[in-house]
């Protein structure tokens, strides 16, 4: 696809009907990946967003960690549910997870205390401008994408089913795959409310 900027996150949507099939293939994913990670802005330059891709059974497998973990923690009444909703998130192509790499973060803190107290904040804001980055990619790819938040629930299993250091934090799951459906039509506030001019 070949949108502007603002054709693309205009039509950037959470879609939940997602399945296999899509054409879009992992080297375009990770592609685009290394380049959002590469150049999404970060305070300091402190460049501590972290990025994992899993596809295939690494998908699948973080798809059956999470509802593991959730079955200890749902009412058995409510469980059902639960699960169809993870087997609509493992029924994509792939999962993208979000890290901040807290060492980094502790090491600015450390080296310029007067900030200390901003610099989690502003890593949290490093993380989201590149979910939004990565998000907005795959929209333009053609390929159904929404972000979920099971961590902390799933960090430890994260951690060690692929290796990943204590010292990143995960932040957020994005997963995504071939469009099933549309997403529904979304109301907007009206934009005066939202955005103000002043020249004086």
């Amino acid at each position: 696809m070949n949108k502007t900027f603002l054709e693309s996150i205009t039509s950037r949507r959470s879609i939940y009907a997602i399945g296999k099939g899509s054409g879009v293939s992992e080297a375009a994913v990770l592609d685009l990946l290394k380049q959002a990670t590469d150049f999404a802005p970060s305070a300091f330059n402190s460049q501590s967003q972290r990025v994992v891709l899993l596809t295939d059974k690494a998908h699948q497998k973080l798809w059956e960690i999470t509802l593991e973990e959730l079955r200890k923690v749902t009412p058995a009444q409510a469980f059902k549910k639960t699960e169809g909703k993870i087997a609509s998130f493992a029924a994509g192509e792939g999962t993208i997870l979000y890290f901040d790499e807290t060492a980094t973060t502790q090491k600015l803190k450390e080296a310029f205390p007067l900030y200390a107290p901003n610099f989690e904040p502003w890593a949290e804001q490093s993380n989201g401008m590149l979910q939004f980055i990565i998000w907005t990619g795959l929209e333009n790819l053609g390929l159904g994408v929404s972000l979920q938040h099971y961590n902390p629930l799933i960090d430890s299993d994260v951690q060690k089913a692929w290796g990943i250091s204590s010292s990143w934090r995960l932040r957020a799951e994005m997963v995504y795959g071939k469009k099933l459906a549309e997403a529904d039509p979304r109301s907007h506030l009206p934009l005066d409310q939202r955005v103000l001019a002043f020249d004086k």
